[in-house]
């Protein structure tokens, strides 16, 4: 199931990382499945149904909206990993970041089919950053926003058919980790991956 992240990020008063989700995954089901195996695509530029894919190759699913079911197209098209330092400045309690740097995953949504949106979306709550094969410990608190490129997902009141958005999801990941991956998944769906090696 997507990892409903709203009421979290909107009761944080400032930056605080959420240990429930680090490592392990927290009893998170996503974990415990890990990556699907992929399955061979009818168009070169879409997956499946799940499984791995390559930098700018887009999933399709689908999500329950408030005005309905909507068919979104997804891409994660890149990954900035931070420094240790900048870990430090975005918790409350720096040693929670220690050893750690933030990843801030870029992923474009596309709407495909359905309603209109006119109250938000929730397509964002389906997508987690995982290092080394652990999921990263979710950034609650700061502005979804700031980044360069990215959207707020709660200033998007308004989505039609054809129109596309980018949002980005931060994670602390361990700083020695070598390799990211962007994970997105619909309800009740196999996540879809995209992994970005580190140098």
């Amino acid at each position: 199931m997507p990892h409903h992240k709203t009421a979290l990020r909107l009761a944080a008063p400032v930056a605080v990382l959420v240990l429930a989700l680090t490592a392990c995954g927290g009893g998170d089901d996503t974990a415990a499945k890990g990556p699907a195996s992929p399955e061979v695509s009818a168009s070169p530029s879409r997956a499946a149904s799940g499984g791995n894919l390559a930098t700018g190759e887009s999933a399709t699913g689908k999500v329950v909206e408030g005005p309905g079911e909507v068919t979104y197209d997804v891409v994660a098209q890149k990954v900035e990993v931070g420094t240790e330092a900048e870990a430090a400045r975005a918790v409350a309690d720096a040693a929670d970041a220690e050893g750690r740097v933030p990843a801030v995953a870029h992923v474009k949504y596309t709407h495909k089919g359905g309603p209109a949106l006119t109250e938000g979306s929730d397509v964002h709550d389906g997508t987690t950053v995982f290092a080394d094969g652990q999921r990263g410990g979710v950034l609650v608190g700061g502005a979804p926003g700031d980044a360069p490129g990215c959207e707020d997902p709660y200033d998007v009141r308004s989505w039609k058919q054809g129109e596309s958005h980018v949002f980005c999801e931060t994670y602390l990941i361990p700083a020695d980790a070598t390799s990211v991956e962007v994970q997105w998944e619909e309800e009740d769906g196999e996540p879809y991956v995209w992994k970005y090696p580190r140098k």
